[in-house]
């Protein structure tokens, strides 16, 4: 049976899912709406430090999972404040699962929309810039800092969608 933080955690990614498929973004006051709830269930649940350090611990856990692919222009720091959302309920050890099935439902989901749209060319030459000076550099050729011309871009994810979906199938699967 579900408790009340897993209902309202799967109320809340599933309205920043939808919102991320209608607008192509997660509102802040959502965000800021579950981390509240998740720090007031947390703080009923047991003596008030343990549950406070299990919320702190899980949204930093969240946030930072996704931090790179931000900083990489791989996703929206909307993705990233839910994902520090979802660990806020979660908890770190939970957020870290939920993370990893959400790359990999993102990656499935990215290659759908490449291929469905025509642009998996594209994506594939991205890839290829992207990868090149990595390639390089790990067979021993010194790279000089020269600027990477801009990859044109194949279009954005929603990304809230991968993150609901794994929520609800890590949710799913410590209930079966």
């Amino acid at each position: 049976m579900l408790n009340a933080l897993e209902v309202i955690l799967i109320c809340l990614v599933t309205q920043a899912a939808l919102t991320d498929l209608a607008l192509r973004k997660i509102p802040n006051v959502l965000i800021l709406s579950g981390l509240l709830l998740a720090l007031i269930l947390h703080l009923l649940a047991g003596p008030p430090w343990a549950p406070l350090l299990q919320w702190l611990a899980g949204a930093v856990a969240g946030f930072f999972l996704f931090l790179p692919l931000y900083l990489l222009r791989g996703m929206a720091a909307g993705d990233v404040k839910l994902m520090a959302m979802v660990g806020s309920f979660a908890g770190p050890g939970p957020a870290l699962r939920i993370a990893a099935l959400a790359y990999v439902i993102g990656g499935v989901l990215a290659l759908a929309l490449l291929l469905c749209g025509g642009r998996w060319r594209q994506g594939l030459r991205n890839l290829a810039l992207l990868c090149k000076p990595l390639l390089l550099r790990l067979l021993g050729v010194p790279l000089l800092p020269v600027p990477l011309p801009p990859a044109d871009s194949v279009g954005g994810m929603p990304y809230g969608v991968a993150v609901a979906l794994g929520t609800v199938g890590f949710i799913a699967w410590t209930h079966h």
